[in-house]
């Protein structure tokens, strides 16, 4: 599988991603068994690059993945985490997590982006895993913190990534706007956008992606399938979009990019993942995988060639924006741009 280069860094990441919330019980259990067999099968799809989080399951991602890549050589992949949400004693646990993951409740989330808090955010973090590094470190939703996070966090990272303790830093959140915010006026290398740049949502050319390809840098695209809206061929009524239920004019929407996806011969997942390499500052496509089922259908999706009278089409129906981009004809065989 191809890799990019996240400029101006030493990290090179797969085109296609690993993310690892699901593992961490997000909205129902996911054995243990499964969890490993689906890192498994995205390291024998030759997968380099994993994504987690303290926030995921309440450290549950962490120490699933840690485990799974901790026998494998350490300088053949990425690991990737998020400061910003330290775990802490729940002095009031009712049982089970209230934020989505289906695990204890023992420990609760507590907002930090001070500069010690990034410290033992990431040393817990090392703990959970068992790695001995962490490659890419994000602030994580800083949405409600912008000012510590800009003023405290990223200098804390910074200056790890400039003693070489990490080899590259930046901010994950679901808006495009603060987003472009760090990339124009702090140190981050690299972002992680998600659902603001799919088939359904191309609001991130108005902020966040000009402001990478202005500034060099670089953007990982997630939530490509917008809560699972484009993840089947037709969708259909009850399909969540960015965690709802999604409305009844984009589930005909989609249903219409759909059509346009069966003319072409390729299908609307596909279209989905190939979609976001669209902008030169997409170095990466990262998808949350269960099962090692879920791995060899992403993986396969990712390497089907996808027509490029498609995006043409999709232009002139005014089903995506008229300033898109077309990508390449297929995501998996494309060269690198950096």
């Amino acid at each position: 599988m191809h890799r990019r280069k996240i400029p101006h860094t030493p990290v090179e990441i797969t085109e296609l991603g690993f993310g690892a919330s699901v593992i961490g019980n997000l909205y129902r259990v996911t054995e243990p068994q499964d969890a490993a067999a689906a890192v498994d099968a995205a390291w024998d799809a030759g997968v380099r690059y994993f994504d987690t989080a303290p926030h995921y399951g309440l450290g549950l991602s962490e120490r699933r993945l840690g485990a799974a890549l901790r026998d494998r050589p350490r300088d053949e992949y990425v690991v990737s985490s998020k400061v910003g949400r330290l775990l802490v004693p729940n002095e009031h646990p009712r049982g089970v997590d209230d934020q989505g993951f289906v695990v204890r409740d023992d420990l609760r989330r507590q907002w930090d982006f001070s500069r010690d808090g990034v410290l033992r955010s990431l040393e817990e973090t090392l703990e959970r895993t068992g790695l001995d590094r962490v490659d890419v470190v994000y602030l994580h939703d800083p949405d409600e913190h912008w000012r510590q996070a800009a003023d405290e966090a990223m200098p804390a990272l910074a200056d790890l990534r400039d003693q070489g303790v990490i080899g590259a830093i930046g901010a994950g959140m679901n808006q495009s706007a603060m987003l472009a915010r760090f990339l124009r006026e702090t140190a981050a290398d690299i972002v992680m956008l998600a659902g603001r740049y799919t088939l359904l949502d191309q609001s991130a050319l108005d902020d966040v992606l000009p402001a990478a390809r202005e500034h060099g840098k670089s953007v990982v695209a997630v939530g490509v399938f917008n809560s699972g809206l484009l993840s089947q061929d037709r969708p259909a009524e009850g399909m969540k979009y960015d965690y709802r239920n999604a409305p009844t004019d984009l589930v005909r929407r989609a249903r219409a990019i759909a059509e346009v996806c069966e003319r072409h011969g390729t299908t609307l997942p596909a279209a989905a993942i190939a979609f976001p390499f669209a902008h030169p500052a997409v170095v990466n496509v990262t998808l949350g995988m269960r099962t090692a089922e879920q791995v060899r259908r992403n993986v396969g999706l990712h390497a089907r060639a996808v027509p490029d009278g498609l995006w043409a089409e999709l232009r002139e129906q005014g089903l995506i924006r008229a300033d898109v981009t077309p990508p390449p004809s297929a995501a998996g065989t494309a060269p690198s741009p950096r």
